[in-house]
C-alpha cells in the first residue's frame, strides 16, 4: 500500500504523506499543502481534521471503545479511582504506591485557597453562574502561585498541576456555598478527593455530611469517566492556548469557558431540563416518547445517542450500574426519576430507538445521579469541569513537552468584501 496520497490541482500532482497511528487510524499530512499548491483545506468544525498527535486517549466510536493511555475505561472504572486515573493521564503510567502517595499528599497540601481569595468571591453577585466564577477564580488563583507566570518549567509542573487539580474543587464548592448564602466549609485532610468535595459542598458547621459509600463512588466514577475524551472542544481549546506558551492556569480557565457552552458541557443539564418539561406537562414520559418518534413534533430525547459513539457509549454501561445503586441507597421519591426510568426502558426496548442506536449515554445517567445526591442544576457543568481537569492538564503537558512546538494558527477562506474605498461620514446617509 502506498504511504502517500496524491492530490491533483491545476494539472499538478502533489504527494502527501499518510500518517498511521498506533491503532491503525490513518491521516493525510497536509503540512506542506499550501506551500506546494497554494491551497488550504476547509473543514468547518474540524470533523475530519487531526490537529495533533497525542498519546493520551483513544476512542473508536463505531466499536464503543474508550481507553486512557491504552487501558480500557471498563478496567479503570472497576479497579481504579479518579486520582489514580488522573495520575495515569498526566504522567502516562499507573502509579506505584510511592508515586500515588506523593501525588495524593501534594493534592492535600494544596487543597486550601489563599485567604485573600475569599474577597474575590465576595465580588460576584449571588446569582453569578458557577462556571463564570470557576473560570475567573482559576485565573485569580494563579496570582497566588509562585512562578506560575514564568516560562514552562518541567521541574515546577508537578506542583503547579497538583495545585490546579486540588484547588478546582475547593473553588467550585466555595462558589456553590456563596450562591446559597451558606458558610464556607474548608477541606479536611482526612478525606480523599471526592469525599472532600462532597464535604465542602454539603456539610454544615454543626453537622457533617453523611458520606454514603455509594454516593462517593458514584461521583468519583463521574469524575473518572469524564477525565478525558480525546480532542473535544474544551481540550482542543486548552491545547490551542498552550501553544502560545500560556501558563497552566490560563489554559484551564480557557477550557472551562469552552466547556460552559450548552453544546459541549451542558448535556447532562439538558437531561434534567427535559425531564422537568415532561413533568410540567403532566406526562409520565409516554407522550414524550411517542412525540420523539415523530420528526415533525420537534421533541428530542436529551442524553440519548452520542456524536462520537455510533454504538453504545461505554461509559453509560458503567455509570448505569452505579446509578441504580445510588437510587436504591438514597431511597428517593422523585417524579423526575420515575420519568427517567420510563425513558430508559423505552430506549433499551423499543425497536425505533434500538435501530437508530439512540441508547442512553453517560450524560443521561450522570444527570440523574447528580440530581439524586442534591447537586443543583447550575453546578452540573462545574462537576464536568472538575472531572475533565486531568485530561486538560495532560494535554497541556503534551503540548509543552513537544520538542518542536508551534503556536496554533488556523487558516481561513475569506468570504467578505474585496477591496473598497473608505467612505467619508458625509456620504454615509442620515440614518
Amino acid at each position: 500500500m502506498d504511504n502517500v496520497a496524491k492530490l491533483k490541482i491545476d494539472g499538478k500532482t502533489c504527494s502527501l504523506p499518510i500518517v498511521v497511528g498506533s491503532e491503525g487510524e490513518r491521516g493525510i499530512d497536509i503540512s506542506t499543502l499550501r506551500q506546494a499548491t497554494g491551497c488550504i483545506t476547509l473543514d468547518e468544525g474540524y470533523g475530519n481534521t487531526g490537529a495533533c498527535r497525542s498519546d493520551i486517549t483513544f476512542i473508536d466510536g463505531e466499536k464503543g471503545i474508550l481507553r486512557y493511555r491504552g487501558i480500557p475505561i471498563e478496567a479503570l472504572a472497576e479497579k481504579s479511582s479518579f486520582i489514580e486515573t488522573a495520575f495515569l493521564l498526566i504522567y502516562g503510567h499507573l502509579p506505584n504506591h510511592k508515586e500515588l502517595r506523593r501525588f495524593s499528599d501534594l493534592l492535600t497540601q494544596n487543597e486550601m485557597l489563599h485567604e485573600d481569595l475569599k474577597f474575590h468571591f465576595e465580588g460576584f453577585p449571588a446569582h453569578a453562574h458557577p462556571m463564570a466564577i470557576l473560570s475567573a477564580m482559576i485565573n485569580a488563583t494563579s496570582c497566588f502561585v509562585p512562578g506560575v507566570l514564568d516560562a514552562y518549567d518541567p521541574e515546577a509542573f508537578e506542583s503547579q498541576a497538583a495545585r490546579l487539580l486540588a484547588k478546582v474543587r475547593t473553588i467550585a464548592a466555595f462558589a456553590y456555598r456563596k450562591s446559597r448564602g451558606l458558610p464556607i466549609m474548608y477541606p479536611k485532610p482526612v478525606f480523599k478527593y471526592t469525599a472532600n468535595f462532597l464535604h465542602m459542598m454539603f456539610s454544615e458547621p454543626y453537622q457533617e455530611y453523611d458520606l454514603k459509600p455509594e454516593v462517593v463512588r458514584a461521583l468519583d466514577l463521574i469524575f473518572l469517566l469524564h477525565a478525558d475524551h480525546e480532542q473535544n472542544c474544551s481540550t482542543a481549546t486548552v491545547r490551542m492556548i498552550a501553544s502560545s506558551q500560556a501558563n497552566i492556569f490560563a489554559c484551564a480557565a480557557g477550557g472551562v469557558c469552552a466547556l460552559w457552552g450548552p453544546l459541549h458541557g451542558g448535556a447532562n443539564q439538558a437531561v434534567i431540563e427535559m425531564l422537568e418539561s415532561i413533568h410540567r406537562e403532566g406526562d409520565d414520559g409516554s407522550k414524550f416518547i411517542a412525540a420523539a418518534k415523530d420528526k415533525k413534533s420537534g421533541k428530542r430525547l436529551m442524553g440519548f445517542g452520542h456524536r462520537v459513539y455510533k454504538n453504545y457509549d461505554p461509559r453509560a454501561k458503567i455509570i448505569k450500574a452505579q446509578c441504580d445503586k445510588v437510587l436504591e441507597s438514597l431511597n428517593i421519591s422523585d417524579p423526575l426519576l420515575d420519568i427517567a426510568k420510563r425513558l430508559e426502558e423505552a430506549a433499551l426496548r423499543d425497536s425505533y430507538f434500538i435501530e437508530r442506536k439512540l441508547y442512553p449515554n453517560v450524560d443521561f445517567y450522570s444527570g440523574i445521579i447528580m440530581r439524586a445526591i442534591g447537586i443543583p442544576l447550575e453546578m452540573f457543568t462545574v462537576i464536568f469541569a472538575i472531572g475533565r481537569m486531568p485530561g486538560w492538564i495532560a494535554n497541556y503537558k503534551e503540548v509543552m513537552d513537544a520538542p518542536h512546538g508551534r503556536i496554533s494558527r488556523p487558516r481561513q477562506i475569506y468570504t467578505g468584501h474585496t477591496e473598497r474605498p473608505y467612505q467619508p461620514m458625509s456620504e454615509r446617509g442620515q440614518e
